[in-house]
Protein backbone atom coordinates (compact mmCIF):
# COMPACT_ATOMS: atom_id res chain seq x y z
CA UNK A 1 0.00 0.00 0.00
CA UNK A 2 1.57 3.21 -0.71
CA UNK A 3 0.66 6.27 1.06
CA UNK A 4 -1.60 7.97 -1.68
CA UNK A 5 -3.97 5.37 -1.43
CA UNK A 6 -5.86 7.21 1.18
CA UNK A 7 -6.43 9.93 -1.93
CA UNK A 8 -7.89 7.00 -4.88
CA UNK A 9 -11.82 8.22 -5.11
CA UNK A 10 -12.46 4.59 -5.17
CA UNK A 11 -10.98 4.72 -1.13
CA UNK A 12 -13.33 7.66 -0.03
CA UNK A 13 -17.11 7.45 1.87
CA UNK A 14 -17.64 10.54 1.00
CA UNK A 15 -17.53 10.22 -2.92
CA UNK A 16 -20.41 7.28 -2.85
CA UNK A 17 -22.29 9.20 -0.46
CA UNK A 18 -22.00 12.18 -2.55
CA UNK A 19 -23.00 10.40 -5.69
CA UNK A 20 -26.08 8.50 -4.01
CA UNK A 21 -27.41 11.81 -2.65
CA UNK A 22 -27.23 13.19 -6.33
CA UNK A 23 -28.96 10.19 -7.96
CA UNK A 24 -31.51 9.89 -5.32
CA UNK A 25 -32.57 13.34 -5.44
CA UNK A 26 -32.69 13.23 -9.42
CA UNK A 27 -34.76 9.95 -9.05
CA UNK A 28 -37.29 12.54 -6.96
CA UNK A 29 -37.58 15.08 -9.76
CA UNK A 30 -39.90 13.48 -11.82
CA UNK A 31 -42.48 12.88 -9.22
CA UNK A 32 -42.26 16.38 -7.54
CA UNK A 33 -42.01 17.78 -10.39
CA UNK A 34 -46.38 17.01 -10.64
CA UNK A 35 -46.46 18.74 -7.92
CA UNK A 36 -44.32 21.51 -8.76
CA UNK A 37 -41.85 21.15 -5.82
CA UNK A 38 -38.55 20.90 -5.81
CA UNK A 39 -36.70 18.39 -3.36
CA UNK A 40 -35.60 21.25 -1.40
CA UNK A 41 -39.41 22.34 -1.20
CA UNK A 42 -40.45 18.57 -0.29
CA UNK A 43 -38.26 18.00 3.00
CA UNK A 44 -39.14 21.61 4.07
CA UNK A 45 -43.15 20.72 3.41
CA UNK A 46 -42.67 16.86 5.01
CA UNK A 47 -41.55 19.10 8.58
CA UNK A 48 -44.30 21.47 7.81
CA UNK A 49 -46.87 18.41 7.34
CA UNK A 50 -45.85 16.86 10.55
CA UNK A 51 -45.49 19.84 12.74
CA UNK A 52 -48.05 22.28 11.07
CA UNK A 53 -45.56 25.35 12.82
CA UNK A 54 -42.02 25.94 13.31
CA UNK A 55 -39.55 27.92 13.87
CA UNK A 56 -37.61 29.35 10.65
CA UNK A 57 -34.10 28.78 12.44
CA UNK A 58 -34.61 25.14 13.89
CA UNK A 59 -36.08 24.35 10.48
CA UNK A 60 -33.06 25.21 8.86
CA UNK A 61 -30.90 23.25 11.15
CA UNK A 62 -33.15 20.03 10.97
CA UNK A 63 -33.13 20.58 7.24
CA UNK A 64 -29.29 20.90 7.50
CA UNK A 65 -29.93 24.24 5.67
CA UNK A 66 -28.30 27.57 6.12
CA UNK A 67 -30.65 30.91 5.98
CA UNK A 68 -29.67 32.09 2.20
CA UNK A 69 -30.91 28.33 1.21
CA UNK A 70 -34.07 28.11 3.53
CA UNK A 71 -34.65 31.68 3.02
CA UNK A 72 -35.61 31.29 -1.03
CA UNK A 73 -37.29 28.11 -0.68
CA UNK A 74 -39.63 29.17 2.20
CA UNK A 75 -40.82 32.73 -0.27
CA UNK A 76 -41.49 30.36 -2.98
CA UNK A 77 -43.59 27.93 -1.07
CA UNK A 78 -45.27 30.85 0.64
CA UNK A 79 -45.46 32.25 -2.66
CA UNK A 80 -47.52 28.85 -4.01
CA UNK A 81 -49.49 29.79 -0.63
CA UNK A 82 -48.31 26.70 1.21
CA UNK A 83 -47.19 28.34 4.27
CA UNK A 84 -46.99 31.77 5.83
CA UNK A 85 -44.65 33.13 7.55
CA UNK A 86 -44.48 35.48 10.74
CA UNK A 87 -43.13 36.70 13.59
CA UNK A 88 -43.69 34.54 17.10
CA UNK A 89 -46.22 37.08 19.12
CA UNK A 90 -44.08 35.47 22.43
CA UNK A 91 -40.42 36.52 20.79
CA UNK A 92 -40.77 38.93 17.89
CA UNK A 93 -37.26 37.42 16.97
CA UNK A 94 -37.94 33.97 16.24
CA UNK A 95 -39.78 33.59 12.97
CA UNK A 96 -42.06 31.02 12.13
CA UNK A 97 -43.76 29.17 9.12
CA UNK A 98 -47.21 27.78 9.33
CA UNK A 99 -48.73 25.14 7.05
CA UNK A 100 -51.62 26.63 5.42
CA UNK A 101 -55.24 24.77 4.10
CA UNK A 102 -53.64 24.83 0.65
CA UNK A 103 -50.67 22.96 2.07
CA UNK A 104 -51.98 20.27 3.72
CA UNK A 105 -53.98 19.38 0.83
CA UNK A 106 -50.50 19.23 -0.87
CA UNK A 107 -50.01 16.03 1.19
CA UNK A 108 -52.49 14.46 -0.07
CA UNK A 109 -51.19 14.79 -3.11
CA UNK A 110 -47.38 13.61 -2.24
CA UNK A 111 -48.28 10.47 -0.43
CA UNK A 112 -47.50 8.50 -3.15
CA UNK A 113 -43.64 9.82 -4.11
CA UNK A 114 -42.14 8.33 -1.07
CA UNK A 115 -43.58 4.27 -2.76
CA UNK A 116 -42.67 5.80 -6.52
CA UNK A 117 -38.68 6.49 -5.58
CA UNK A 118 -38.55 3.42 -3.39
CA UNK A 119 -39.90 1.40 -6.60
CA UNK A 120 -36.81 2.65 -8.20
CA UNK A 121 -34.30 1.65 -5.37
CA UNK A 122 -33.11 -1.41 -5.22
CA UNK A 123 -32.31 -2.04 -1.41
CA UNK A 124 -34.64 -4.68 0.81
CA UNK A 125 -36.62 -3.15 3.58
CA UNK A 126 -34.05 -4.20 5.91
CA UNK A 127 -31.14 -3.01 3.65
CA UNK A 128 -32.82 0.66 3.76
CA UNK A 129 -33.78 0.55 7.85
CA UNK A 130 -29.75 -0.12 8.18
CA UNK A 131 -28.54 2.14 6.05
CA UNK A 132 -30.94 4.91 6.98
CA UNK A 133 -29.65 3.75 10.49
CA UNK A 134 -26.04 4.37 9.75
CA UNK A 135 -26.63 7.48 7.76
CA UNK A 136 -28.30 9.41 10.89
CA UNK A 137 -25.93 7.75 12.76
CA UNK A 138 -23.27 9.66 10.85
CA UNK A 139 -25.24 13.02 10.75
CA UNK A 140 -25.48 12.99 14.72
CA UNK A 141 -21.70 12.44 14.20
CA UNK A 142 -20.70 15.24 12.55
CA UNK A 143 -22.22 17.77 15.14
CA UNK A 144 -19.04 16.38 17.35
CA UNK A 145 -16.86 18.17 14.97
CA UNK A 146 -16.18 21.43 14.27
CA UNK A 147 -14.49 21.80 10.81
CA UNK A 148 -11.72 23.23 12.75
CA UNK A 149 -9.48 20.88 11.00
CA UNK A 150 -8.88 18.58 14.11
Amino acid sequence: MDKYDVLKLDNQLCFPLYAASKEVIRLYRPFLEKLDLTYTQYIAMMVLWENREVNVKKLGERLFLDSGTLTPVLKSLEAKGYLKRHRSSEDERVLLATVTDEGMRMREKALAVPGEVASCVSLSVEEAVTLKSILVRLLESFSACDNSGR
